[in-house]
This record gives C-alpha cells, structure tokens and sequence, in this order.
C-alpha cells in the first residue's frame, strides 16, 4: 500500500471514529476518552469552545472524511503531478479546527505539514495528529507542529486578519503563497422569506458566536423591510444570552451604541444596527437598505474580495442556501481560491 493510500485510509478511520464519538456509540475506546478530556481542555482554554459548537464541528468533519466524498473531491485533481514538499501552515482559531481543511489538504496530496497552531485552537488539533499518528505511525514524520519560527519550507497557507496579512506578506510573500484576510458573510433578503428559513438563518448568525468568516454578520433588506418577523423567527436562539462571553458582549456594545446614540434595533439577545460595513462586533447583526436588487448586486460583485458567503433564495449567483454557512462541502474553499490545485502545481 502506498503512502497515499495509507494516508487516505487513516482520514476515513478519523471519519468514522468521529462519526461514532458524536453519536454517542460506546465503545470500549480509550480514544473515546481522550476527545471527551480533549474537548474539556479547549473549553478550558478558549470559553467560546463550548461542547456544543465543538461537536458540532466535529460532527461536520465526520460527514465529509468518508471514502465516497473524499474520492468524489480528489478526483477532480492528478495527484500524481505532486512534488513532494513541505507546507508551511499558519493557522487562525477563531472557530474550532478552523485550519482543517488544509491540513487534509496538504497531507492528502503528499505533502508535509509544519504548521504553527493558534494557541486558541490548539488542543483538538493536536488530539487528531495523535490520532491520525496511531492509525498510521508513517505520518509521525508527515505532521510537525512548530511553536518557534517557521523553517525550511517550500510553501505557505496562512490565515490571519488585514493586520496580520501584511506581516505575512512581508515574511512570506517571495515565496507560493496563500495569504488570507478578513471576509464577512451576508444575507439578502427578499422579505417573502418563510419563517423557516428566516429560523434557520439563525444558525448562519449564531453558530459560533458570529466568530466564523462563514457567520452572517450584515444583512440586506428591502426598504420598508419589516424586522418583527426577522425577531419573531430568531426567538428560538435566545438562550445564547447565557453564555458569559457573549452576554458581556452584548453588554459593552449595546451600551457603546447607546452612549453614541446610534439608532439601534434590539430583542435582548442580538442588537440590528444600521452599517454600511460588513464586520459588525459579537451579538450585533448590521443591517442596509436596498432600493434596487440589481444595483445591490453589482456593489456586491464589486466588494466580492471582501466576502466569504452571501446567504439568499434566488437571489444572488453562487448563493448559500439559509442554514448552510457553517456546513461547507470539501470543495468549498475559503475565499474561492483552490487549495489542492495550489499545492499540486507549487
């Protein structure tokens, strides 16, 4: 068997094993044990890792590291065009292994990982690499995790902010490279929306506090746009208020907004503030006016660099369907720049 092979085989074993850990199947596992001791610490570690939102992730994973689907992606590619070579991989870790994708990437077209880890995101990770480790013991030599400076690498994915992007720029920028900024994800709305989509809409907004680059954080209404209907369908999150980091967030920028006596629009779990720009803080959604649909999307297509997803129903090209943001496919790659095609032609 080769080393592919070997590879490929050991992601669809972490595939089923974390389809069986979010399933709750018992089994005499001690690896059962380690995650549940693994999801703990990161909890620990980062307070926006709750239990929920990190199964929920890796629950995610398990539905895409099956045989069928990750065939069904590698074979739009010629994996044998690969030149094996190291990958530098800078990783964020504002949502739990946010960095995933490529790390499969890497690994799966032959290449070596030497990644920094974001100490924000860096006990799961480094439960999967052991995990991967005992299913495969050659990918030992396949996986480093550097916590110095970053060395004797041939190219690099990093993520960061706009601040951060121009340090990488700098360091890494003579070099193959991707370098990722921030993106925002928005909605447009029609108002004929039904309440279950404007429900699962939700999911696109709360799901991990809004801290995704995929989290809806702006969206777009027609004028007249009646918000009651918007409030009535989010009800169903109101819980969220209980979380301590969130509820304080709420807190400093209802406060803010009021001081500075913005006009907002409020229901005791998330503030709506009229904004023309995309990166609205934790628990406030912004919202904009649109008079003419076709006006809007020409100023979207124009601003698309600064967009990771547009949420709508029939509305928009390349549309996300309500409720999906935080579901991305294995093709679905951030800010539409094709990773695998990078690291196969690098």
């Amino acid at each position: 068997m080769n080393d592919h092979h070997k590879t490929f085989i050991a992601f669809v074993k972490l595939g089923e094993f974390l389809s069986d850990f979010c399933q709750s199947k018992s089994k005499n596992d001690p690896w059962f044990e380690k995650l549940d001791a693994a999801i703990d610490l990161a909890k620990h570690k980062n307070g926006w890792f709750t239990r929920d939102n990190v199964l929920f992730a890796l629950s995610g994973w398990a539905d895409l590291l099956t045989e069928e689907n990750l065939n069904l992606w590698l074979s739009e590619y010629d994996l044998t065009q690969n030149r094996h070579k190291t990958v530098a991989l800078i990783m964020a870790g504002n949502i739990p292994l946010v960095g995933f994708h490529d790390f499969i990437s890497v690994l799966l077209t032959g290449n070596k990982v030497i990644a920094k880890l974001s100490s924000n995101d860096d006990v799961l990770i480094s439960f999967i690499r052991d995990y991967l480790v005992y299913l495969e013991p050659e990918l030992q030599k396949s996986i480093v995790f550097e916590k110095g400076q970053l060395s004797d690498f041939d190219a690099v994915i990093a993520t960061g902010s706009n601040n951060t992007s121009r340090y990488f720029e700098h360091y890494f920028g003579k070099g193959p490279h991707i370098i990722r900024k921030n993106r925002n994800s928005i909605a447009v709305l029609s108002g004929d929306e039904t309440t279950a989509q404007l429900n699962a809409l939700g999911e696109d907004i709360f799901r991990y506090y809004g801290l995704g680059c995929r989290s809806v954080s702006k969206i777009f209404v027609p004028k007249g746009y009646d918000f009651d209907q918007l409030f009535k369908a989010l009800y169903s999150y109101n819980k969220i208020i209980h979380q301590n980091k969130y509820a304080n967030n709420y807190d400093y920028n209802k406060a803010v907004y009021l001081m500075s006596e913005f006009k907002i629009l409020d229901n005791g779990f998330i503030i709506l503030k009229q904004d023309e720009t995309y990166a609205s803080p934790i628990a406030s959604l912004f919202y904009e006016f649109y008079e003419d649909l076709e006006v809007l999307k020409m100023k979207l297509k124009e601003e698309s660099d600064q967009l990771q997803c547009i949420v709508s129903k029939g509305i928009i090209e390349n549309e996300v369907a309500f409720g999906e943001t935080q579901r991305p496919g294995l093709s679905d790659y951030a800010d539409n720049v094709d990773t695998v095609d990078f690291l196969l032609k690098t």
